[in-house]
């Protein structure tokens, strides 16, 4: 959450969510309003914030898209002078609608003109530090770009990585994975992560019958060179927790 004062606040009289909120948007800005869009009140969303927990984007490419955002009307940044028991300060409000606004609309809601909405009380919060990235990793944090109803936030994106990497594992490629996860996508789209999920888990590929057969020698008596034994394992390890998956569902 951001401090007392700032952070996201959500525009009143917003349409609801429909499979093309920000589909006249660039990708990129139409991943980001996605995002931004699912936060709840209060979260901070500048920049710097947005790029430690979006793994797609830097925070240079944040601060471009917000301000995208603010000239296509979904976004307003007003610092604004507010009394407290300690005196006046100026703050920041941010305030973030799906709907797309005029300036005359801003204008009015500013001064009070349109329905507000209740703000809850701001908790501080603790954002994740940026993981390493696999390829799996890095296939999970792109979906965003292919829908950006999918736009996942790093930590997802980590809970997420060791399913994907057993796709990776069985011979399939990060581009047939994505394609499988965003093909038929169901509207709305509430929980993305879980959604992906449940993909990741349903949509498994089957073990192929040579990950489990060991590799021979080419000649009788030759060892096999070290690299391919390790990969073997991996194979083996791969089908292994796929198979003991498979069997707890079962149960």
């Amino acid at each position: 959450m951001a401090n007392p004062g700032y952070g996201k606040r959500v525009a009143p009289d917003q349409a609801p969510r429909t499979a093309n909120d920000f589909a006249h948007l660039p990708r990129r800005e139409a991943s980001i309003a996605a995002f931004i869009d699912q936060l709840p009140e209060g979260a901070a969303m500048d920049a710097k914030t947005l790029a430690k927990v979006l793994p797609d984007y830097g925070q240079q490419a944040c601060r471009s898209a917000l301000r995208y955002l603010r000239e296509a009307g979904h976004l307003l940044v007003r610092p604004v002078v507010e009394a407290t028991e300690a005196g006046k300060r100026w703050v920041t409000r941010t305030f973030f609608s799906r709907t797309a606004r005029p300036t005359s609309w801003w204008e009015r809601l500013l001064r009070g003109d349109v329905p507000s909405v209740e703000r809850p009380e701001p908790e501080p919060d603790r954002v994740p530090e940026e993981p390493r990235r696999s390829r799996a990793y890095r296939a999970l944090a792109s979906l965003g770009r292919i829908d950006p109803r999918l736009t996942l936030s790093a930590a997802e994106c980590a809970e997420l990585e060791p399913l994907a990497a057993r796709w990776l594992a069985l011979d399939t490629t990060p581009e047939q994975m994505t394609a499988a996860l965003t093909a038929g996508l169901p509207h709305p789209i509430n929980r993305p992560a879980g959604l992906m999920r449940e993909r990741l888990e349903r949509k498994m590929p089957p073990v192929p019958a040579r990950f489990t057969r060991p590799p021979t020698p080419d000649r009788p008596g030759e060892a096999l060179p070290p690299d391919e034994v390790a990969r073997h394992a991996n194979r083996l390890r791969a089908a292994a927790g796929i198979a003991r998956n498979a069997d707890g569902k079962r149960t």
